[in-house]
């Protein structure tokens, strides 16, 4: 994948779907107010209820700008229903959601031009090239014709696409198709990120390719948000999460701070002979000395030592396995 930066594109008002691809006037439209505060979003006592559900249930907490903060948690836990509010698609029945200062339910125009969505669903138009299914967003975004291609085709080089703008949106594979849906919600240079789901059915090469992306990402200065039911790869991924369940805040903190909580770990060392064996550890000490007395006292030939996920630990110690 290409190491270079998105093009800057037109702070602008995106337009709906229904936009037509032919040349459009930048807007006019005020800039979005500047990010100077170091929380990107700021959620607090925020509800959401569809009639007896709370599908989200008095959530407070706060997304570091510049972090990879993932949101854990099963099945109707509420993750997708605040990425929607988040994303100015629902209103919140109470408490309030800030993005980088704006409130999406009152000043969706702001938070749209700072704001990337990936939904779960991607809502991919198959009749359309790569290239023209970003072109037709661009439009959208009121983005001129005259700096669309550089920007499609820079996008689909950060997303390793570029040899497939021609390709039909039909004929992509799953990743390919999820590294295209990326791309479009990169298309106004947003400055938050939000990822639903990102790597649902993804084989492990695409998975890899895709969470190699995220970070390039981060380290282009964006905050992302996201969610996966793949634990063990937040874990290597996120700086931050927060675990929910049936739509309220079990724990959040630095990723290794909601690891280290989880308790004992089981640690699987494989030797030179062939022999498998697997210990337990309550700290990071306690590994080190594991290791050290296995080399150092035992005079053993370690070929891997791996602790399991903790974050996997930490999830199934602090939720209760409740179904909404």
């Amino acid at each position: 994948m290409a190491d270079q930066p998105i093009p800057d594109a037109e702070s602008v008002e995106p337009t709906p779907d229904g936009a037509t691809t032919g040349e459009v006037q930048a807007s006019r439209t005020k800039e979005p107010p500047a990010a100077h505060t170091e929380i990107a979003v700021d959620i607090a006592n925020l509800t959401k209820v569809y009639g007896d559900l709370n599908a989200v249930d008095d959530l407070t907490l706060q997304v570091p700008r510049g972090s990879i903060y993932g949101l854990i948690g099963p099945n109707g836990a509420g993750k997708s229903t605040t990425f929607a509010v988040l994303a100015t698609m629902l209103k919140p029945t109470s408490g309030t959601a800030k993005v980088f200062g704006a409130d999406p339910s009152k000043d969706a125009k702001a938070v749209r031009r700072m704001m990337g969505y990936m939904p779960d669903v991607l809502g991919l138009y198959d009749g359309l090239d790569a290239a023209s299914y970003l072109d037709f967003f661009a439009s959208g975004y009121r983005i001129p014709r005259r700096k669309r291609k550089e920007l499609t085709g820079s996008l689909l080089e950060l997303v390793d696409l570029d040899g497939k703008a021609k390709t039909q949106v039909s004929q992509l594979s799953r990743g390919m198709k999820q590294r295209l849906s990326l791309a479009r919600a990169l298309i106004h240079d947003p400055e938050l990120l939000i990822l639903d789901e990102p790597a649902s059915g993804l084989d492990p090469r695409a998975r890899i390719e895709l969470r190699d992306l995220i970070r390039q990402l981060a380290g282009m200065g964006k905050t992302i948000l996201v969610s996966s039911h793949i634990l063990s790869e937040l874990q290597d991924l996120c700086t931050d999460v927060a675990i929910l369940e049936a739509g309220k805040l079990r724990a959040n903190g630095p990723t290794e701070t909601i690891s280290a909580g989880s308790g004992e770990r089981v640690v699987t060392v494989i030797f030179a002979d062939g022999a498998r064996e697997t210990f337990t550890a309550a700290s990071d000490d306690e590994q080190v000395e594991l290791l050290r007395r296995l080399i150092v006292d035992d005079g053993r030939a370690v070929l891997s030592f791996r602790s399991d996920a903790g974050l996997e630990r930490a999830f199934m110690t602090m939720t209760e396995g409740i179904v909404q």
